[in-house]
C-alpha cells in the first residue's frame, strides 16, 4: 500500500487520506447547505438598480437579491461594490415615482421596514449626491470604468443629446457629423454645465463662451455691485457675475440660469421661445453697455469686440472717393451668394468676397460730385481696424423665394484654427489724398456693417423692436503689426430653419483642451470633432446639396488675437477681488443651506391629513409634513395647529389614527406609541402612502375607542317600521371571522335592541340588499369588507315572518335607496300667460280649446306654491311640538307630509286626466313622442344599464321616505352621504328586462298611459313630492323653482304628469331639459324611459312649447350660399314628420321663412338637399317621402338652396356638380356654376363645361376639389397641386369617386399660359391669399410661424403692451 505524509508529517495510507479529504469536503458542503436552508427560510428582497449618473450606464441594471433583514447600510455597500463607486458618494432613490426622497445610507434599519417588498421587484435609481457625480473606486489597474483605455481611445461626445430625455449608449448612434458617446464626469473636465430651462440652449452656449473668455470674465469680476443703486434681481451684470462665480467654484454638475433670465425681465414663457444666438449676443452687449455706462467697464464691449471698416464709392473716371467709417461687433459671412448654386468653401473665401468691390455701371451709375455727372464707380468695404476678439457669423439661414420658406444652408465651410486677418486690412490711410467726402457713421450704425450682401439681414421693420438702441462713442483705432487670430469658440446649430439645438465647442486657454458645452453636459473633444462641424456632405456642391447634408454645423466663430502683451489668464480663486471673495462665501453658505434643506426634505414624511371639524361638521383635508424623527405626540401637535382647532377642542382630546379615505375606514389607532418616531410608524419616507391619517377628536367626557388592525368598520342604521324612519349611523367595529350570531350580539350591545328579534340587512354595492339569517356564517362569507353599511330592525311585528322581498322592511329600504332630489326651474308666469293667450287667440286644435275652457278651473302656479309653502310651515310647527326624539334638524325636509299637487287639487288633476283621455281618444298619437336630443344618449354611450347607472348616480342625501299605501313618515336626518348606496329593483319589476329606447325605436315610442289612462310610471312607483324653494343662481323675476323628491324609477311620462299642476299646462305642451355641469342643456324626450340616469341635486329646466309627437323630428335648416364667403348660414328650426313629402315640408317652411328670415320664396324656386358637416349633398326631389326615400334622424340638418332658374333635377339618376373655372393667365377663380349631368360620364362633364365656358372640349381639363366645401385653395398652388385631367372615363371611379350631388370640380383651358409674376407681385398676391384663406379657415402651408422679437428689459420687467405678441 502506498504511503503519503500526513499533516503531522507521519506516513498514512493514501486511501485513508482520500477518505479524510472527502469527509472534510462533505462537512463544508453540509455547513453551506445549512446556511442556505436557514437563508431560504427568510424572505428575500429583489433590488433592481439603474445608474442614472452617466449616459453610458443609464441602460444598465444592477440586480441584487438580498435577505429582508439586510440593513440599508449593507445595501449601499453592496451597490457601491457592484457599481464600482466609492460608498457614500451617491444616493439611492425609489424608481417610481421619481420624486421620492433618497434612502438613508447610514441607517441600520432592515429592508423589510424601509418600504421594500419581499417577493417583488423593487426598482431603485442611483443618482448624484448633492449635485456631484459618484467617485469611481480605484483598483490596481486604474479606475473601475477605464477598461484599460485612455482618453484618446474613448468615444467622444460632440453632438446634441437626445431631446426626449432618454439617453442611449455610445454605440446607439453614429453619423458623419457627430456621435453620441459617453460623457466624462465633471471631476474629469473640471467644468460646470448650465441647465436648459426649456429652449434656452442658445443662451447657454453664449454664456459658456463669455465665461471661457478670460478678458471678459476678469473684467466682469473687477466690476463691483452697488446695492444702494440697483436691485440685485434686476441687475444684469451682477447676475452674470454671480453665475460666473458659480461656474468656477460650484461642485454641482450643472447650475440654473433662471436668475440671469429674470434679470433680463423674462418670464417663464420666454424659456419656450428659441432665438438666434447672434441676435442674443447683440442685445446682451447693448444691455451691458447701458448698465455699465457710468463705470470703468463702460467701454469694455467696444475694447474687446468692436472693429471699424470703410464703406466707400470711388469714381472710375476721376478717382474721387466718397466714404464713411462704420463700426461692427461681428462680421456676417455669406455661405452662398444670392442667385448662385455654389457656396464658398472656406471662411477666407467668404471674407474675400465680403470686401470684394462691385462695379456700379449702366442704370446703377454713381453721380460723381467732382465730375458733376453719373459715372461708372466702384463700391466696396475695407477693414480699417479688427477687434481683439473677432466674431464671425456664418449666415446659414436664408429665404427661398421659390418655395416662400425660410431655409438653412448646410453647405460645407471650413475655418482655420489660426486666421491671418492682415490680407483683408486696408493698407491705405483712412483718408486718401483723393478723398474729398467722408462720413463717420459709427455712432449711428454701431455694430452693423453696411454692404449689399448684408442688406437682407439688417433691414428691419420699423414696428418691430429688435432690442435696445444705445449710443456710444467710437473706439480709438490702434495699429497692429501682427494680426494672427486663434480660434477658441465654435457655436454649433443642429436642426433646420424652423428650430433646432445650440451647443458650444470651446478651447480652454489654460490647457489648450477643447470641450463640448452642451447644456448641463461638458465633455472633452478633439480637433476631429471640430472639423465635423464644417457641415456639408461628400460630392459636388449643387444648389440642393445642403438638403442632403448634415444639419449640424458651425454658426458662430470667435477668434482671439495672439498678442502676449494682451492675452490674459483666468483669475484663480486666490486672486479674486475682495467683493468676489465675499460673493463666493455667500454662495457657499447658500449652497450649504440648500443642502441642509434638501436633507430635511429627504427625511420629511408627507402624508394626507383628514379631520372632521367638530363644529362645522365638514371633512377637512390637509397635507401633514413631519420629520421622520418626530414622535407621534409631536405630530399630533403639528396636526392640531395645521387644522386650527385651538380654542375649539383641547389638545388632549385629539389623536392621529391610520385612515383609508377611499373606503372611509379607520384601520388602526396608535395606543402606547406616543414616543415612537413617525418614520417608523409610517414605514419610512415615501412620496405617497397607501393610507392616510385622520385627526380624531372627542368630547372631554368621552373615551377614544381602540382600533385594532384587522377590524372592519360597520355603519349601523336602526330602522323603525312603525314610524318608517331610518336613524343616524352608529359606528361599530367587528372582525371578518365573526359569525352572524356574534355580530348580532355585538349590535345588540351597541344599540340596546333585542338580539332575539333582530334582523340585519347588509347593503352591498351591486344592487343588493342581503338579509343575514345564517347564524354560523362568517361576516367575510357574507361579503363584508373594510367599510360596510347595515340596517337593523328589532320589533315584535309579524313582518319578519314573511319573505324578505315581500316584507315591509325591504320595501322601506328599497324606496330609501331609490329616492333622489332634483331642482326644477319652471317657466316664468309671464311666459305662461303669453303662451295661454296665444293659444286662446289661435284656432289650432280642440286640445287648446279644451284647455282654454278648463283654464278657469285650474289653479295658478302661484296659488299652488303658496298653499304648499303654508302647509310646509304648519307641518314643521306640528312636528316641533309633537315629536321629541324624531325631530329633524332644520336642514331636513319634511316634504312627504305635503300632499302632491295632483292630490292637492283633485278636481284639477281629474280635469287634466279627463282632458288627456279625450286627447287620446281623438288622436291616439298626439302624446307619443320620439327622440330629439336626449340626455339618455349620453348614458347609452357609456353602456350603462338601469342597474349600473343607479349604482353610479346614487348618493342618497334624501332625508325622507314614503309608502304609496300609507301615510308619509319623516326619516332621521344625517344619512351617510359618503357611503356607496345602491338602488334596488322592486319585486314587481323582478325578472323584467330593462328596455331602452334606441334610435331605431324613436319612431315607435310607447304610449305613456296604460289602458286606464293612468301613467305607467305611477302604477309601480308613485312616490313624488315637491316643495318650492328660492334659487341662488340669480334667476329672473317671476322664475319659480321646485325641490322635487321622487323615486328615480318613475318614467319621464309620469314625471311630466306630476309636474302638470305646477307648470299650468298639459304635459304635451312643455319640454324637459336636463342641465349638465358645463351648463349645457339636453332635452329629455323618451317618455317610457325612467329617471335612473339622474342623481341627487341634478338640475332640470321646464320650457313651454309643443313636444314632438310620434314620428316627428326636429330639423335645423341652413341656407346654402355657394358663392358667398360664408356659404353656410342658419335659418330656422322646423319639424318634419314621417310620411311627409319633401314638397309638403317646403310648404311648411314658406311662412316661417317669410316671417323670421324675411325670405319671400316661391315653392318652385328653392330646393332642399342633404347637409353633411359643411358639404352639400343629395338634392331632395319634391316627391321624395321622409323615412321611405330619405332617412331622417334626431337633430337632423338640411340645406335650403335658392334657385335662380326652375329646378333642373328631375330624377335620382341625374348628378349635380358644382364647377368653378380657373384662369391661369389672370390668376383668377370664377364663381361656382352648377352642372346637371344625366350620367357619370367624363365626356359629358367636359361637354357641359365646354358649353358654359366656351373652351373647346379637347382643351378642357378638370380636377376634383379637396377638403370640405367650398374646397378653398390658394391660386398660387392650384395650377400645380391639383390632379388635373385624371385618366378615367367615369366620375365614380378612382381617384375621383364622384357618386353624389355636391362635388366640387375645377376646370381650365390647357392652352392658357400661367401669368408670369415678379417677386413683388408674388409677395403681394401671397399676402392677399393668406388673408383670404385664413378667414375661411383654410390652412395656409406657406404661412411662416410668427416669431417673437428678443428683448432684454433694463428695468427688469416688460412693459404692458397688449400688442407685444
Amino acid at each position: 500500500m502506498e504511503m503519503v505524509p500526513s499533516e503531522e508529517n507521519r506516513l498514512v495510507p493514501k486511501e485513508g487520506m482520500f477518505w479524510s479529504c472527502r469527509q472534510s469536503i462533505f462537512d463544508e458542503m453540509k455547513k453551506k447547505l445549512s446556511q442556505i436552508e436557514s437563508a431560504a427560510d427568510e424572505p428575500r428582497v429583489l433590488c433592481i438598480v439603474q445608474d442614472t449618473t452617466n449616459v453610458k450606464t443609464v441602460n444598465e441594471r444592477l440586480t441584487l437579491n438580498l435577505p429582508a433583514s439586510t440593513s440599508l447600510r449593507k445595501l449601499f455597500e453592496d451597490v457601491a461594490s457592484k457599481a464600482g463607486y466609492v460608498n457614500n458618494t451617491f444616493d439611492l432613490v425609489w424608481g417610481s415615482p421619481t420624486d421620492l426622497a433618497p434612502l438613508d445610507h447610514s441607517s441600520d434599519k432592515p429592508l423589510s421596514e424601509s418600504g421594500f417588498e419581499a417577493g417583488k421587484k423593487n426598482f431603485l435609481h442611483l443618482t448624484d449626491k448633492d449635485g456631484e457625480q459618484p467617485q469611481i473606486a480605484s483598483d490596481e489597474s486604474g479606475t473601475a470604468d477605464s477598461s484599460g483605455l485612455d482618453d484618446s481611445s474613448r468615444d467622444r461626445f460632440v453632438g446634441p443629446l437626445p431631446r426626449d430625455g432618454t439617453v442611449g449608449c455610445s454605440s446607439d448612434y453614429s453619423s458623419q457629423s457627430y456621435s453620441y458617446s459617453s460623457i466624462l464626469s465633471k471631476s474629469e473636465t473640471g467644468y460646470v454645465g448650465l441647465v436648459n430651462q426649456a429652449m434656452t440652449c442658445y443662451l447657454n452656449s453664449l454664456l459658456q463662451t463669455l465665461y471661457m473668455t478670460p478678458e471678459f470674465r476678469n473684467a466682469l469680476y473687477n466690476w463691483e455691485f452697488e446695492e444702494s443703486e440697483e436691485d440685485q434681481v434686476t441687475s444684469i451684470p451682477y447676475q452674470l457675475q454671480r453665475l460666473f462665480v458659480l461656474l468656477q467654484t460650484s461642485k454641482k454638475r450643472a447650475i440654473e440660469t433662471t436668475d440671469v433670465t429674470r434679470s433680463f425681465g423674462w418670464d417663464s414663457s420666454e424659456a419656450w421661445q428659441q432665438h438666434d444666438v447672434q441676435e442674443l449676443c447683440r442685445v446682451m452687449f447693448d444691455a451691458l453697455e447701458q448698465k455699465w455706462s457710468l463705470t470703468e467697464q463702460a467701454d469694455l464691449i467696444n475694447q474687446l469686440y468692436q472693429g471699424k471698416l470703410k464703406d466707400y464709392v470711388r469714381c472710375l473716371e476721376c478717382g474721387y472717393e466718397s466714404w464713411r467709417i462704420d463700426t461692427y461687433l461681428d462680421i456676417p459671412l455669406v455661405i452662398r451668394p444670392y442667385g448662385s448654386s455654389q457656396a464658398f468653401g472656406s471662411v477666407e473665401e467668404a471674407l474675400q468676397a465680403f470686401i470684394q468691390p462691385e462695379t456700379l455701371d449702366g442704370p446703377n451709375q454713381y453721380f460723381c460730385e467732382r465730375c458733376k455727372k453719373k459715372c461708372d464707380a466702384r463700391k466696396g468695404l475695407r477693414f480699417l481696424h479688427v477687434p481683439y476678439l473677432l466674431t464671425l457669423q456664418l449666415k446659414r439661414f436664408d429665404f427661398d423665394y421659390t418655395t416662400m420658406h425660410r431655409i438653412k444652408l448646410n453647405d460645407r465651410m471650413t475655418f482655420p484654427e489660426e486666421l491671418d486677418m492682415s490680407p483683408f486690412i486696408d493698407v491705405e490711410d483712412e483718408k486718401s489724398p483723393q478723398t474729398e467726402s467722408c462720413t463717420d457713421s459709427g455712432a449711428e450704425n454701431e455694430g452693423s456693417c453696411h454692404s449689399d450682401q448684408m442688406s437682407n439681414d439688417f433691414s428691419t421693420d420699423d414696428g418691430v423692436d429688435e432690442g435696445i438702441c444705445l449710443e456710444n462713442s467710437s473706439a480709438v483705432l490702434k495699429s497692429k503689426s501682427s494680426l494672427i487670430y486663434e480660434l477658441f469658440s465654435v457655436m454649433v446649430h443642429s436642426g433646420s430653419a424652423a428650430g433646432g439645438h445650440y451647443y458650444a465647442c470651446i478651447k480652454s486657454f489654460s490647457d489648450g483642451q477643447w470641450y463640448s458645452f452642451n447644456d448641463q453636459h461638458v465633455s472633452k473633444i478633439t480637433q476631429d470633432d471640430i472639423r465635423k462641424t464644417y457641415g456639408g456632405a461628400s460630392g459636388s456642391r449643387g444648389y440642393y446639396s445642403s438638403a442632403f447634408a448634415s444639419s449640424t454645423n458651425a454658426y458662430m466663430l470667435i477668434y482671439r488675437l495672439k498678442d502676449p502683451a494682451r492675452n490674459a489668464k483666468y483669475l484663480d480663486v486666490q486672486e479674486f477681488p475682495e467683493h468676489i471673495k465675499y460673493l463666493v462665501q455667500k454662495e457657499k453658505a447658500m449652497e450649504e443651506q440648500e443642502k441642509r434643506q434638501r436633507e430635511i426634505e429627504r427625511n420629511t414624511c408627507k402624508i394626507k391629513l383628514f379631520c372632521m371639524h367638530p363644529v362645522k361638521m365638514i371633512m377637512m383635508e390637509n397635507k401633514l409634513e413631519v420629520h421622520r424623527d418626530k414622535t407621534l405626540k409631536e405630530a399630533v401637535e403639528m396636526a392640531y395647529k395645521l387644522v386650527d382647532l385651538d380654542g375649539i377642542v383641547p389638545l388632549d382630546c385629539c389623536r392621529l389614527v391610520k385612515y383609508d379615505e377611499f373606503h372611509e375606514y379607520l384601520e388602526r389607532s396608535y395606543e402606547g406609541e406616543e414616543e415612537t418616531p413617525m418614520g417608523l410608524l409610517l414605514g419610512g419616507v415615501k412620496s405617497s402612502y397607501m393610507f392616510d391619517l385622520l385627526l380624531e377628536t372627542r368630547r372631554p367626557e368621552q373615551v377614544f375607542q381602540l382600533y385594532k388592525p384587522g377590524e372592519v368598520m360597520v355603519k349601523v342604521h336602526v330602522v323603525d317600521l312603525k314610524t318608517e324612519t331610518i336613524g343616524l349611523p352608529v359606528t361599530v367595529r367587528a372582525y371578518l371571522n365573526q359569525t352572524v350570531t356574534e355580530f348580532t350580539q355585538l349590535l345588540s350591545q351597541a344599540t340596546g335592541l333585542s338580539a332575539d328579534t333582530m334582523r340585519i340587512v347588509l347593503e352591498r354595492c351591486y344592487n343588493d340588499l342581503r338579509l343575514l339569517y345564517v347564524p354560523n356564517k362568517t361576516l367575510k362569507a357574507e361579503g363584508f369588507f373594510r367599510s360596510n353599511k347595515v340596517f337593523i330592525e328589532s320589533s315584535d311585528s309579524t313582518d319578519h315572518q314573511v319573505t324578505f322581498t315581500d316584507s315591509h322592511l325591504w320595501k322601506l329600504l328599497d324606496r330609501h335607496g331609490n329616492t333622489i332630489r332634483l331642482y326644477v326651474s319652471l317657466p316664468a308666469q309671464s311666459q305662461l300667460n303669453r303662451t295661454l293667450s296665444q293659444k286662446a287667440g289661435g284656432d289650432s286644435c280642440s286640445m287648446e280649446d279644451t284647455f282654454e275652457r278648463e283654464k278657469g278651473n285650474r289653479k295658478t302656479v302661484e296659488a299652488i306654491l303658496e298653499e304648499s309653502t303654508e302647509k310646509l310651515k304648519n307641518l314643521s310647527l306640528q312636528q316641533q311640538g309633537g315629536n321629541g326624539e324624531n325631530v329633524k334638524s332644520t336642514e331636513a325636509c319634511d316634504f312627504e307630509n305635503i300632499e302632491s299637487p295632483s292630490q292637492e287639487a283633485d278636481s284639477t288633476s281629474l280635469d287634466n286626466r279627463e282632458l288627456e283621455n279625450r286627447i287620446l281618444t281623438s288622436d291616439p298619437e298626439s302624446n307619443l313622442q320620439s327622440e330629439e336630443r336626449s340626455d339618455s344618449d349620453l348614458n347609452n354611450d357609456r353602456s350603462t344599464s338601469s342597474v349600473d347607472s343607479d349604482i353610479l348616480s346614487s348618493s342618497h342625501s334624501s332625508d325622507t321616505l314614503c309608502n304609496a299605501d300609507s301615510a308619509p313618515i319623516p326619516l332621521a336626518n344625517g344619512l351617510d352621504s359618503h357611503s356607496i348606496t345602491c338602488s334596488r329593483r322592486s319585486k314587481a319589476n323582478e325578472g323584467k328586462k330593462e328596455t331602452w329606447d334606441t334610435a331605431e325605436e324613436d319612431s315607435g315610442t310607447d304610449s305613456e298611459y296604460d289602458e286606464n289612462g293612468k301613467s305607467k310610471g305611477e302604477t309601480q312607483y308613485a312616490y313624488f313630492r315637491a316643495e318650492p324653494y328660492t334659487s341662488d343662481d340669480g334667476s329672473g323675476e317671476g322664475q319659480k323653482c321646485l325641490l322635487v323628491h321622487l323615486d328615480k324609477r318613475i318614467t319621464l311620462a309620469a314625471f311630466k304628469q306630476n309636474l302638470e299642476s305646477f307648470v299650468g299646462v298639459p304635459s304635451s305642451q312643455f319640454k324637459v331639459f336636463r342641465i349638465y355641469a358645463n351648463n349645457q342643456e339636453f332635452e329629455s324626450v323618451r317618455l317610457n324611459e325612467t329617471l335612473s340616469s339622474f342623481s341627487d341635486d341634478n338640475k332640470i329646466t321646464i320650457r313651454l312649447g309643443r313636444a314632438l309627437k310620434k314620428g316627428e323630428y326636429r330639423v335645423k335648416v341652413y341656407q346654402l350660399l355657394v358663392n358667398d364667403p360664408e356659404p353656410c348660414r342658419f335659418l330656422i328650426d322646423s319639424v318634419f314628420a314621417k310620411g311627409m313629402t319633401v314638397r309638403q315640408s317646403k310648404e311648411e317652411l314658406l311662412l316661417p321663412l317669410k316671417e323670421q328670415c324675411k325670405l319671400n320664396l316661391s315653392i318652385d324656386r328653392f330646393r332642399l338637399r342633404k347637409k353633411t358637416w359643411k358639404n352639400p349633398g343629395t338634392v331632395f326631389l319634391d316627391y321624395h317621402v321622409y323615412e321611405e326615400d330619405i332617412n331622417i334622424s334626431s337633430n337632423w340638418e338640411v340645406f335650403l338652396e335658392v334657385l335662380d332658374d326652375p329646378e333642373k333635377m328631375k330624377s335620382m339618376s341625374q348628378l349635380a356638380v358644382l364647377t368653378r373655372r380657373w384662369s391661369p393667365s389672370q390668376m383668377k377663380l370664377e364663381p361656382f356654376q352648377e352642372v346637371v349631368l344625366e350620367s357619370s360620364s367624363v365626356d359629358e362633364l367636359k361637354q357641359k363645361l365646354s358649353e358654359i365656358s366656351g373652351i373647346p372640349v379637347e382643351n378642357t381639363e378638370f380636377a376634383k376639389g379637396r377638403g370640405t366645401f367650398p374646397c378653398d385653395i390658394s391660386i398660387l398652388e392650384i395650377h400645380q397641386d391639383l390632379d388635373w385631367n385624371p385618366k378615367v372615363s367615369t366620375l365614380n371611379a378612382w381617384p375621383l369617386y364622384i357618386c353624389d350631388d355636391g362635388a366640387v370640380v375645377f376646370y381650365r383651358d390647357k392652352t392658357e399660359e400661367l401669368m408670369d409674376l415678379s417677386d413683388e407681385d408674388r409677395n403681394e398676391l401671397m399676402k392677399k391669399e393668406s388673408s383670404r384663406l385664413l378667414k375661411t379657415g383654410h390652412r395656409v402651408n406657406y404661412s411662416p410661424r410668427k416669431e417673437k422679437a428678443l428683448k432684454i428689459y433694463l428695468d427688469g420687467a416688460p412693459s404692458k403692451d397688449s400688442s407685444q405678441d
